[in-house]
């Protein structure tokens, strides 16, 4: 299942369907940076216990469901957002996808109930990979790249379907696989 499309920023990364590492089962990795350095992501369907209010001290209430975005710097809180005129200074990874942003605009957003789950989300660490490291594996057929992203998917599906619907998007060639057991010796 070698993917022909070339990771990138903007593009994602479809885990294969029996990928044994916990931390990546199942997933889909929206790539924020791609280049000789390594990559940066954020995996979209692993939702943590906890919502936003429970990370932010000074935001107590804000219910907004806070995602496990990899196993690197898992101290750390990142977003992505598709509302610029509400968030300033994000990086624009795609037309109208943001990456970050005025972290202080966010708070009086949360606490004034100005943010909407279908705009924003939250991620707690980020997966990454060194300098050739997600190259080797995407030889070893570990991933499927996909150019195939829109806000709908990162923002608005359920995390149980969101594997299976970015499979189907990669044509009538992968959909057969979206339908994998998670355990084929349970089949």
């Amino acid at each position: 299942m070698i993917s022909s499309v070339q990771p990138a920023a903007g593009r994602i990364l479809i885990s294969e369907p029996f990928m044994l590492d916990p931390n990546f089962k199942r997933s889909v990795i929206f790539l924020t940076q791609y280049d000789e350095l390594g990559a940066t992501g954020f995996v979209l369907n692993q939702r943590s216990d906890a919502v936003f209010g429970d990370v932010i001290d000074d935001v107590p209430y804000a219910e907004i469901p806070v995602f496990t975005g990899g196993p690197v710097g898992t101290d750390t809180l990142h977003f992505l957002h598709t509302c610029p005129e509400k968030i300033s200074a994000g990086m624009e990874i795609q037309p109208g996808l943001y990456w970050g942003g005025d972290f202080e605009q966010i708070k009086e957003l949360a606490k004034t109930g100005q943010l909407d789950p279908s705009e924003i989300k939250f991620f707690v660490g980020y997966s990454g990979w060194s300098a050739g490291q997600l190259d080797a594996e995407l030889n070893e057929n570990v991933w499927i790249v996909s150019e195939t992203v829109t806000a709908s998917l990162i923002f608005n599906q359920t995390e149980a379907e969101l594997w299976k619907t970015a499979v189907r998007g990669l044509g009538n060639r992968y959909a057969h696989i979206a339908n994998f057991p998670e355990d084929p010796a349970l089949n």
